[in-house]
């Protein structure tokens, strides 16, 4: 019950700009090969130009060896990661260009983009408390501590991590 597994990765790139957001459907499609989702602003930010209802990024959501596929290939495009990026059961790091990771071919119609990458852990256990009849209680000794997010990253991805 104490082994740490990934939940889930969920790449997501943003922007207001309707062109640069086809092409950010496109790359997350081409890169894990699955259908990118469409994420729709909830609130208004005039400074930004953003308004309820707009279109502001997309994103995919892995779980399961898929997941684990393509953490492993875009750690390969990193060399280091520092401490600030984990967090207590999570980590998350921004890639600049999609073509700094090497099994990735530049592709002329999406250009150079970036995007995030957002890593969540879970131990056995955690559905519990997402449960929608009674939902329980995860104790704190059950949690996942930073300590044991980096500890998972450095024994099954082999990541430097610098303070």
């Amino acid at each position: 019950m104490r082994a740490v597994r990934i939940a889930g990765v969920t790449l997501h790139c943003s922007t207001a700009d309707s062109a640069k957001l086809a092409r950010a459907k496109k790359l997350l499609e081409f890169i894990t090969k699955r259908k990118a989702v469409i994420t729709i602003a909830k609130k208004r930010i005039p400074t930004w130009k953003v308004r309820p209802g707009m279109d502001i990024g997309c994103k995919v959501t892995l779980r399961g060896k898929e997941a684990e596929d393509i953490l492993a290939r875009i750690f390969v495009g990193v060399p280091l990661f520092k401490e600030k990026q984990f967090n207590a059961g999570f980590m998350n790091f921004g890639i600049k260009e999609y073509i700094e990771i090497p099994s990735i071919e530049y592709q002329r119609e999406i250009g150079i983009m970036g995007f995030e990458v957002v890593v969540v852990l879970k131990r056995p256990g955690f559905s519990v408390s997402a449960r929608r009849h009674s939902p329980g209680k995860i104790g704190p000794r059950h949690k996942i501590s930073k300590e044991e997010t980096i500890e998972f990253f450095k024994k099954n991805f082999n990541l430097n991590i610098e303070k």
